[in-house]
């Protein structure tokens, strides 16, 4: 099937209140999603010393880890904290949060960061008491990089294939297009799953947990 992506751009005035300006460290980084990217300079204007940082998803904050040395925080502009707590997480900085929307300033706490953090170790808990896992694969164009429906299969699938050839438990692949949570209590002999695909579909999900997760554990205690 041939796919065709737009990009969706709010009309939303993305300018900075004086009052939110006063609240904002000189060293910041800008960043948004792709509903405000072309409008990041009218922030810029604003904030003469900021650095744009560019465009973050709610899985992935590159542009904002590669800008993190240079910034004492990060201005996020968007409604809600799914992308910008990403960015707070990798980057160990403060996240501003600026709503073009409700014109409000507000910041990602530390509880909101320590939560996610605690929840990944619950989720590893899980994982490594679990006997039977199942490792889940999307193959959702764009989604990941583990596609089955990729013209290069065995690089796609070197991560989740080479997890399966583990001694330590019982693994067993399961490729989808649309993952749907509640199809997945069609198995109840599994005890954990491995999501590769996007990281935040194991948010507060207690019994998936994230490849990069464990591989990022497993790297540290070497």
């Amino acid at each position: 099937m041939r796919t065709f992506f737009i990009h969706a751009v709010a009309d939303a005035d993305v300018k900075l209140t004086a009052e939110a300006i006063k609240k904002l460290p000189k060293r910041i980084g800008i960043v948004t999603n792709i509903q405000h990217l072309d409008k990041v300079q009218e922030i810029k204007k604003q904030l003469p010393d900021a650095i744009i940082c560019g465009q973050v998803l709610g899985c992935r904050a590159d542009s904002a880890v590669r800008n993190a040395n240079d910034v004492d925080a990060f201005l996020f502009i968007g409604g809600g904290v799914f992308h910008p707590l990403f960015t707070a997480i990798k980057t160990g900085k403060e996240v501003f949060c600026w709503s073009p929307v409700d014109k409000l300033l507000t910041k990602i706490s530390k509880s909101q960061v320590d939560d996610y953090k605690k929840n990944k170790q619950r989720q590893l808990k899980i994982f490594y008491g679990a006997k039977k896992v199942g490792i889940l694969i999307s193959t959702k164009q764009g989604q990941s990089d583990n596609k089955i429906n990729s013209p290069s299969i065995q690089l796609k699938m070197k991560g989740p294939i080479e997890f399966s050839k583990r001694k330590d438990k019982e693994y067993f692949l399961f490729a989808c297009d649309t993952l749907q949570l509640g199809e997945l209590e069609n198995f109840p002999f599994i005890d954990c799953w491995i999501n590769t695909a996007c990281s935040r579909i194991a948010d507060e999900k207690l019994k998936i947990v994230n490849i990069d997760d464990i591989l990022e554990f497993e790297a540290k205690k070497e």
